[in-house]
């Protein structure tokens, strides 16, 4: 497997954003999240997005250029602004999102640099809140057909208010080889794809439906559940003061896919991951700087 400067080739493809939250506006967007947490956590950490001709937009390219983060697949639409969302949160700092429709992110365009990329990356984690728009959702499909036989594609549902179609569910656990979701879209999904079952059960039809290499399932303070073909491990979580769980699933994400690629057991894995996703959790937004303490195994 080919690596960059001995670090790995972490991509994500989809939206960029401004989260405009109760304390201020903070740079946002699960692949963004990604790739900054993987990028922390050691590998080389890349956004391919879409932003508008506006300050917004040119905000968003100097912070990712700031984090140490490619800009240079982040293009510019000249017709459509550049994504805001709305977030409030509970008690619990639970977050609850308004997403503004016909944005740049919604028009990602595809190109022959585009694909060079993903036939480099070690690493492409990918939502299906960008696939709302064919336009996007049919490059986040070219993107991964032009990845090589070794990448590892996780597919990070992100289901929001209606921007999903059981279709696109389907044709996008066919491409992946890990699937994470947290326990609400486990529901969601159980009911789109016509599952029964315990809990368990479900997620082990899906893993043999889709031959995935593994399911991650997260369950907030109650830790999280790996489940591969021949091991299940299970872990319970951190206990921390929550302030937001913004980008938590996200570090999760990028966690799990540096520790997969390094031949971490399931069980170290669940903990590191469970750790990184609780740190955040006790910080605002979704891309604190990670203390050096916890960014290595």
């Amino acid at each position: 497997m080919s690596q960059t400067d001995n670090k790995y080739r972490m991509i994500g493809i989809g939206e960029v954003l401004w989260d405009m939250l109760p304390s201020g506006r903070r740079l946002g967007g699960a692949p963004a999240n990604f790739a900054f947490h993987a990028q922390a956590l050691g590998g080389v950490g890349t956004t391919v997005s879409a932003v508008g001709p506006d300050v917004l937009g040119q905000e968003i390219i100097q912070q990712l250029k700031g984090m140490n983060l490619n800009t240079g697949y982040i293009t510019i639409d000249p017709d459509h602004p550049t994504g805001t969302v709305s977030v409030k949160l509970d008690q619990k700092g639970l977050p609850d999102y308004t997403i503004n429709e016909n944005v740049a992110w919604d028009f990602i365009s595809a190109y022959d640099g585009l694909f060079d990329l993903a036939a480099q990356a070690q690493v492409v984690c990918f939502g299906s809140l960008a696939q709302r728009s064919l336009v996007s959702r049919d490059t986040i499909g070219l993107f991964l057909q032009h990845t090589n036989t070794s990448c590892l594609k996780i597919f990070d549902i992100n289901i929001r208010q209606s921007y999903y179609t059981v279709d696109m569910f389907q044709q996008m656990l066919a491409l992946s080889d890990v699937l994470k979701l947290n326990k609400e879209e486990l529901i969601k999904l159980t009911e789109l794809l016509n599952l029964s079952g315990s809990e368990p059960d479900v997620l082990t039809q899906m893993l043999e439906s889709y031959d995935l290499r593994l399911i991650a399932l997260t369950r907030g303070d109650q830790g999280s559940l790996l489940l591969t073909e021949n091991e299940r491990s299970e872990h319970p979580g951190f206990s921390v003061e929550t302030v937001d769980t913004v980008g938590a699933g996200d570090a999760f994400s990028a966690t799990l896919a540096l520790a997969l690629l390094r031949g971490k057991t399931l069980d170290q894995i669940n903990e590191y991951a469970n750790r990184i996703a609780g740190y955040v959790c006790t910080q605002t937004g979704a891309t604190p700087n990670i203390p050096d303490h916890l960014k290595y195994f």
